[in-house]
This record gives C-alpha cells, sequence and structure tokens, in this order.
C-alpha cells in the first residue's frame, strides 16, 4: 500500500486527483501507476486502469488471478468493472471513496473470487485527498 500512496503523491505532484495504484504478483510489483486524467486528457486513465494494462502487458495475459492490486481510494464502478473483468485474486485498498466507490452501486462489479480489504493506510490516503481539494477550493 506505500508503494501505492506513493503513486498517489506523484498525481498530487502533476496535479491529478491524488490516487495511485500497484500490482503486485508472486511479491513482486510488477505495474506501477497514478491518475493520468487531465494529462491525457481521457477520464478512462484512472490509476487502477493504468495499472491493469500494465500488469496485463507484463503477465501477457488478460488475467491477474494471481495478483494482488493495491489502490489508494476504493474504485469506482468502472474500475471495480476492469478488476472484475481482469478477475483480479484481491484488491486491498485504502480509504474508502464516499461519493464514487464500487460499493455504493455494488460489490458485485468485482469477479465473485475477488477477495477485498479495505482500510490500509486509510488516514494517509484519506489525508492526501483531503489536501488536493483543499488546495484546488482556495485556487478558485
Amino acid at each position: 500500500m506505500k508503494a501505492a500512496l506513493e503513486e498517489a503523491r506523484k498525481a498530487f505532484e502533476k496535479d491529478e486527483v491524488p490516487v495511485g495504484a500497484v500490482v503486485v504478483c508472486n511479491g513482486i510489483i510488477i505495474a506501477r501507476a497514478h491518475n493520468l486524467i487531465e494529462t491525457l486528457r481521457d477520464p478512462t486513465a484512472h490509476a487502477e486502469m493504468q495499472a491493469i494494462t500494465a500488469a496485463a502487458g507484463w503477465l501477457g495475459g488478460k488475467y491477474l488471478t494471481d495478483c494482488t492490486v493495491y489502490v489508494s481510494i476504493e474504485p469506482c464502478a468502472m474500475c471495480a468493472a476492469a478488476l472484475g473483468w481482469s478477475h483480479a485474486g484481491r484488491l486491498v485498498y485504502g480509504a474508502p471513496d464516499e461519493k464514487k466507490g464500487y460499493t455504493l452501486i455494488s460489490d458485485r462489479l468485482l469477479h465473485p473470487k475477488t477477495k477485498v480489504t479495505g482500510g490500509i493506510l486509510e488516514e494517509e490516503c484519506r489525508e492526501i485527498m483531503l489536501r488536493f481539494f483543499k488546495k484546488k477550493r482556495l485556487s478558485l
């Protein structure tokens, strides 16, 4: 989770919503990503989407069955569905997303076998989001 939080800090520095994600397989980080929505002008360029694509490329296949995906914030519905299609073995996230998190819609977006753990480094993950949006409000 610390690596995902570091990716979130990179997004913060780029003035992107600070979400970071890493994919771990057999104890090795095989993908690192952070939000690139503003940079790429692409509303689908979420950290999780970038990480899934990079991990699939590294693995040479579309399934992340033996992987754990760490995300600093609870994934949105789009990212949860992508994690479901990738058959991610495990999802670990930091802080819940009370406005856009997938659990507000349905936890069935994930693959039925995906194991989920939330609340890891929750305070640190929440704090960077709060700082980012406070900075945004002050700059208006």
